[in-house]
């Protein structure tokens, strides 16, 4: 069994699964191989090296670090190597998730986090983010990429030509939004 994986995710807490899972799906989607962890860096600093050193020894080229609040786990993951490492901030009950996006955004020196929007948006664009980092060295998923694309260009169309056969307010009835 190979047990080589691609992009490594770490989350601060079991509650972000929900958004996590929105990175796993488009992993899965596109075949990427990957390892998901629930680490926090205040409360398990050493576990978080850990979960770090084994996905560098298992060829990871990227770090999704996903938390909420103080959101330090990006910055932890960071710290402790030179891959890139893209931060999703968790939508939080007192701030909405502002507090963790500016905690992601505001790095200092020499420690760079790439950082998505807050939530389930964030979380697919970063799995989008990490996949296009590894694409650079990957021409078959940069087709997919690129054909990825088209699709969501041709859901637009789609949904431009029903709005403008059938009018606002069926178009609302039959979508439900």
């Amino acid at each position: 069994m190979d047990n080589k994986i691609d992009v490594a995710v770490i989350m601060g807490s079991d509650s972000d699964l929900p958004v996590v899972a929105e990175t796993l799906k488009i992993f899965d989607k596109f075949e990427i191989k990957y390892s998901v962890n629930i680490a926090s860096a205040h409360r398990t600093s050493e576990f978080v090296k850990e979960c770090v050193n084994k996905a560098i020894s298992k060829g990871t080229k990227v770090f999704i670090a996903v938390a909420g609040m103080s959101a330090a786990l990006p910055g932890v993951v960071a710290s402790e190597t030179i891959l890139p490492v893209i931060g999703v901030p968790m939508e939080g009950k007192a701030l909405a998730g502002m507090d963790a996006l500016f905690s992601i955004a505001q790095m200092p020196p020499s420690i760079p986090v790439a950082c998505v929007s807050i939530g389930k948006a964030g979380a697919k664009n970063a799995a989008i983010l990490a996949m296009e980092i590894l694409s650079i060295n990957n021409k078959n998923l940069s087709e997919k990429l690129v054909n990825y694309r088209k699709e969501m260009k041709e859901q637009i169309l789609n949904k431009d030509e029903k709005l403008n056969k059938i009018g606002y307010q069926k178009y609302l009835e039959e979508t439900k939004h």
